[in-house]
């Protein structure tokens, strides 16, 4: 190494805005800046946003993949970089502007162990006319509340606490008797299989499915 070499080191540089497309694209767009006539920057610029994209293909299936480059162009340059833009340029006050609160439902949930979607179907159905299909409805309605009840508690769970407070969401409207219910460990099973339907990898099943396919070619 010669005596004259200086090192310099990444801590001692610009800190980059975005990194995932690294020091030299940084580098390019403050090359940008310093070029006086804006033709020129506009290719400059053009050069830079084909640079990135080819830094980061996984965008491609980003919607708006060219707005998004476009945009972290003027991010990238503290939005200073002066080109013409097929987007409309963002400004930093835009960036920096805080998201609008948001409005959340102010209305309670009596039973929490439901959640309030239980209680909306419950109230279209109880708004239904007399017949077939109300009353299949309701029966659905019933073994979905036993299902998100054994959710919280596995150890037990009756039925007719659950006739009950179906009676009451619906105010009186929606009746089930204790042969609506399906059996506890059947719906056990159920969510058990469900369960680990979730957490087996798709890997896992192809491994499965070949083994099977070997072992009857054998």
């Amino acid at each position: 190494m010669k005596e004259n070499t200086v090192l310099e080191y990444n801590t001692e540089r610009d800190l980059m805005v975005i990194p995932e497309y690294g020091r030299n694209v940084q580098n390019m767009i403050g090359v940008a800046l310093t070029i006086e006539d804006k033709e020129e920057r506009n290719k400059c610029a053009q050069a830079i946003i084909k640079v990135m994209g080819q830094l980061n293909p996984h965008l491609r299936d980003v919607e708006d993949f060219n707005h998004k480059l476009w945009a972290h162009l003027f991010i990238m340059s503290n939005f200073e970089l002066d080109v013409d833009s097929p987007y409309p340029v963002p400004t930093q006050q835009s960036f920096r502007s805080k998201p609008r609160l948001m409005d959340y439902p102010q209305r309670k949930i009596k039973y929490g162990h439901y959640g309030k979607l239980a209680e909306d179907w419950i109230e279209a159905a109880s708004n239904l006319p007399e017949g077939e299909e109300k009353r299949i409805l309701s029966v659905k309605l019933a073994n979905m509340l036993k299902s998100s009840y054994l959710i919280w508690n596995k150890d037990a769970v009756d039925n007719s606490v659950i006739m009950k407070q179906i009676k009451e969401m619906s105010g009186g409207k929606i009746e089930v008797t204790e042969e609506d219910f399906t059996d506890t460990n059947e719906i056990l099973r159920t969510l058990r299989k469900s369960k680990s339907n979730s957490i087996t990898s798709p890997k896992t099943n192809n491994n499965k499915r070949n083994n099977q396919r070997r072992k009857k070619q054998k």
